[in-house]
């Protein structure tokens, strides 16, 4: 049998820890259960009905203020005239849309989206460290390595992608948590997260520069034709055809990443719509716009990451020069998404580890709280132009429609047809599942 280091020699390590599938123990979704043969990321059966097909999950590192953004406290503002260190809020909100949603001067081209927006002001989190709250939010849990959301998903669901994997994250952070965010864990590797470097849609060690297409091709066949011929005569070891399936995969990327990301085939009108022409918004609009065209190829899970957001000085400045980079092509995805009919069935979620408190902390900036602050969802089956959950008069502290990471996952999962109490995986003696023992679907939301 070839070995992982045999492939590499072809693809480079960039699809390398694909192989190490053959080292995970077997599974069985909950939904619909694999045969030993079929493919890891086939489209498999939902337990309920489902409003989404995909995710795609805006994650704003450093903890976005709520009080800047949308979550509009004028009460705060009549308490910080008599109240030492009390900070007000920095920007000025305005009802947008029909539905009147209260949105921050950070975010003028995303307000004309308000009425699309499902506002969950009842987010709470019991850390307000940035590593801890950071791997909770992406996996569940901070105090062991567990698998991430996106990996969940695949596993639950599939991909609907033939020459791409089910989930994507584009430029993901390398510290609080790095890879363990978009890792697999126990699960198969299959469902691991591929990374994308930067907004330039690279790839490590994508080309080869030793062997043509069809001499790659001829290796390959030989190298599946071993791996089967061993299949058959070690019997019952499904993780031979999941090395198979993941050195195919790597095969196709090497022509379907550069196709995919082939942004310069896009009309200008639509380059303007995500603000690429725009010095401040191009890296993030860039993002956004790889992300229509991975959802467009059906992938089903795809990361954006936008850093910056940690602001414990001058918050006011911070949040606008943060929202200039990512207003447009934010707005200009919701709008895209809904021109091609796509936002119906694709959950768009907005969010970071925690918010900000209602105190100043440095000069005119804001310290960590997870006790109350704001994500959003968009698409993919929630109600648009309403408000989930309310923070207290000073927005320090969720008070109604208070929901933790696990009840988000659990709404995540609800959305995309998956029972979070059945997408379970057995290891080391026991079942897990992303919302380990808690998680509450908040069912208000749904459209």
């Amino acid at each position: 049998m070839f070995t992982r280091r045999h492939f590499l020699n072809a693809t480079g390590p960039a699809f390398g820890s694909l192989a190490l599938s053959a080292l995970l123990p077997r599974w069985a979704p909950a939904a619909t259960e694999i045969s030993s043969g079929g493919n890891p990321l086939a489209p498999r059966e939902t337990h309920h009905p489902a409003t989404a097909k995909r995710v795609i999950f805006l994650f704003m590192n450093g903890g976005p203020s709520h009080h800047e953004t949308f979550d509009y406290k004028p009460e705060l503002i009549r308490a910080a005239e008599n109240t030492p260190r009390l900070l007000p809020p920095a920007l000025k909100f305005s009802p947008s849309g029909q539905s009147g949603l209260m949105i921050s001067e950070a975010f003028p081209e995303l307000a004309k989206q308000a009425d699309e927006l499902c506002l969950l002001n009842g987010m709470r989190i019991d850390n307000n460290g940035h590593h801890q709250a950071v791997v909770r939010l992406h996996t569940g849990n901070e105090m062991f390595v567990r698998p991430s959301m996106g990996s969940w998903i695949v596993y639950g669901l599939g991909s609907e992608a033939d020459d791409l994997p089910g989930f994507i994250t584009i430029n993901p952070i390398s510290d609080l948590g790095g890879a363990g965010n978009y890792g697999s864990a126990f699960l198969p590797a299959s469902f691991q997260g591929t990374r994308i470097s930067g907004s330039s849609g690279n790839v490590p060690n994508l080309n080869n520069g030793r062997l043509t297409d069809a001499d790659q091709r001829k290796q390959l066949d030989f190298v599946n034709a071993s791996n089967r011929r061993l299949k058959g005569r070690i019997p019952g070891v499904p993780e031979f055809e999941g090395v198979i399936q993941s050195y195919e995969m790597a095969y196709k990327m090497q022509s379907s990443i550069p196709e995919t990301f082939a942004l310069d085939a896009e009309p200008d009108h639509i380059r303007d719509l995500y603000g690429i022409n725009d010095g401040v918004s191009s890296g993030f609009g860039t993002q956004c716009l790889m992300a229509r065209r991975l959802a467009e190829k059906g992938v089903r899970f795809i990361q954006l990451t936008a850093n910056g957001w940690d602001h414990h000085g001058n918050v006011g400045t911070g949040v606008l020069d943060r929202g200039a980079s990512v207003d447009k092509p934010i707005a200009g995805l919701l709008a895209d998404l809904k021109q091609r009919d796509m936002l119906k069935d694709t959950l768009v979620v907005w969010g970071g580890e925690f918010g900000r408190g209602a105190h100043e902390d440095n000069t005119g900036g804001r310290g960590h709280n997870g006790s109350g602050f704001t994500f959003w969802m968009a698409g993919g089956g929630v109600k648009g132009g309403h408000v989930h959950g309310a923070t207290d008069e000073l927005g320090a502290e969720a008070v109604d429609g208070v929901m933790d990471f696990h009840d988000l996952h659990a709404t995540i999962l609800h959305l995309l047809g998956l029972d979070h109490k059945l997408l379970t995986y057995r290891y080391a003696g026991r079942k897990f599942r992303l919302t380990d023992t808690e998680g509450k679907v908040a069912k208000e939301i749904l459209a």
